[in-house]
């Protein structure tokens, strides 16, 4: 038996701690670039280069740890179903 092909659905954790981290990373950017643009005008352009360079690598690396996250436990999903399976036998 595999997860798949019953429509066996892990389940979501109630607060998602990477998804807070991802918004509240991307507003704290936003207010940086709008404050740069207030206190130094057409001089923050590069200074805003480099924020939004940091929200795009920070972005990415929450991608990344979502993907290994849900990788794992789809991985530990599919032995716990094995293992059941097994002892169902």
């Amino acid at each position: 038996m595999r997860a798949e092909n019953y429509g066996d659905v892990m389940p979501s954790p109630a607060f998602d701690k990477l998804r807070a981290l991802a918004i509240g990373s991307q507003a704290i950017g936003l207010i940086l670039i709008m404050t740069l643009e207030t206190v130094m005008g057409n001089a923050a352009r590069p200074w805003q280069g480099v924020v939004l360079a940091g929200m795009l690598a920070t972005a990415l690396s929450i991608a990344l740890v979502r993907l290994y996250r849900r990788n794992l436990a789809r991985k530990r999903w599919a032995e716990r179903l094995e293992a059941k399976d097994h002892d169902d036998a």
